[in-house]
């Protein structure tokens, strides 16, 4: 009978602290839970001399990858390198050699998991991705376990903390995107490069991963609408709020009538919604399935701690499945990777809403009657119109809200709009959801 879980570790940066901390900090309790020790044998870093501020003992910290990758007295390497290079040969390479992997690289497993899980399942070992979505948040676990007996017909959220930061500052201090990002980066919410975060990528390669999970499809991060959250200005979450409406990048797939929507971009939701309290750097997920209703997983979404509290969580898993000598008790998708079946894409002309239209136009006579007879040869009907100042030479903001339209009818119309001459800006929409929980 296995006496350890004898683990190594790929990178040493924020997470990997973390994670050799939390393993450190709590041996007894892990080994009580576990029913197993789960021992931290060797970590391989760039920087093996640095100094992390822990008590490492007898865990060796060694410059050289192939240490942990190609060793023999390893049962599990736990991969928090990140990127695609050449961290996708390194989990190749030990899950050739029968180890099993635990991972919080999202971007590896929405690129690159069918692969990867296929090679997992025919070595017989688990390949982990609880921390790859949400950090803390047990969401993959949820949808795996908790769920499993339901239909899946919505999983979205808020998958991305830098953004929601921004967004909420923006709307509590009234202030341009640039200035607020660029306080996020100085805090360290966002990266000196963002554009990951905050042009919907990160939030994409997360929704990937759910999605093939709540909905039986094979992972496709290609097939995800994705739109960031650039051109989101302190005018449109003024006017959100004004209207009762909070902005948020949401995350969303949902099933209709055998057609999945996968989108990752703003929306507006109700100021009343659960959807419109969550703040700040946090995350959360809402599911809908058949039999449970609409349940809420929320948390914090990034970080040394609540990341590395999940890469544990699939260590305990593991360990306790090999101590009782289960194989793929429960597939890392939640179904064997072979059940996985493709479902249709809805098109822009099948995905239908309300939307928030802003224009910047020259307020002078004739303009309104323009724009209202492009819509209307869209067959778009308007809600409400709303105005603020009158200039006939400084381009004031018009705003629109439609009754429900295809985003095809929506995107065709504010090209016509955006050729007239009284427009002096692309017009802007932002898609209005309602119904959310």
């Amino acid at each position: 009978m296995l006496e350890a879980l004898r683990i190594g570790m790929l990178g040493f940066g924020t997470v990997g602290r973390g994670v050799a901390d939390l393993l450190l900090n709590h041996p007894d309790l892990l080994a009580n839970r576990a029913g197993i020790p789960l021992r931290l044998v060797r970590i391989a870093t760039r920087n093996p001399e640095r100094d992390r501020g822990l008590a490492l003992g007898s865990v060796e910290v060694t410059g050289n990858v192939h240490r942990v990758v190609d060793a023999t007295d390893l049962d599990v390497v736990v991969e928090l390198i990140g990127g695609i290079i050449p961290t996708r040969d390194l989990v190749h390479r030990a899950l050739e050699s029968g180890k099993h992997v635990i991972t919080a690289n999202k971007a590896l497993i929405a690129e690159y998991g069918p692969d990867l899980f296929a090679l997992a399942h025919s070595k017989g070992v688990q390949l982990g991705i609880e921390a790859a979505v949400a950090g803390a948040v047990p969401i993959i676990k949820t949808l795996r376990e908790s769920l499993a007996g339901n239909r899946i017909d919505s999983v979205y959220g808020i998958l991305n903390g830098t953004c929601n930061y921004i967004l909420t500052e923006m709307r509590a201090k009234g202030l341009p995107f640039a200035r607020v990002l660029a306080d996020a980066q100085a805090k360290g919410f966002a990266e000196a490069d963002p554009s990951f975060d905050i042009d919907g990528i990160d939030a994409a390669h997360k929704l990937a991963i759910l999605s093939a999970i709540a909905f039986g499809t094979p992972l496709d991060y290609g097939r995800i609408l994705k739109e960031g959250i650039r051109h989101v200005s302190e005018t449109d979450i003024a006017w959100a709020n004004e209207m009762g409406y909070r902005i948020k990048l949401l995350a969303m797939s949902r099933l209709r009538e055998g057609l999945m929507e996968m989108t990752v971009r703003p929306v507006m939701v109700p100021v009343g919604s659960m959807v419109a309290a969550v703040e700040g750097v946090f995350n959360a997920v809402f599911v809908h399935g058949d039999y449970a209703g609409t349940t809420m997983y929320h948390g914090r979404g990034a970080g040394e701690r609540p990341t590395a509290s999940a890469v544990v969580a699939d260590l305990m898993d593991l360990a306790r499945d090999l101590r009782a000598g289960a194989k793929e008790r429960v597939p890392s998708l939640s179904v064997p990777v072979h059940h996985l079946r493709t479902l249709p894409i809805q098109s822009a002309a099948q995905r239908q809403g309300s939307f928030y239209i802003r224009m910047a136009v020259v307020d002078r006579p004739g303009v309104l009657a323009e724009i209202t007879a492009i819509l209307a040869r869209h067959a778009i009907s308007i809600d409400a119109i709303h105005q603020k100042g009158r200039s006939p030479v400084e381009a004031v903001p018009l705003v629109m809200v439609t009754h429900e339209s295809t985003e095809e009818r929506i995107t065709q119309a504010l090209i016509e709009i955006e050729q007239l001459d009284s427009v002096r800006e692309p017009p802007r929409s932002i898609r209005i959801e309602a119904g959310l929980a």
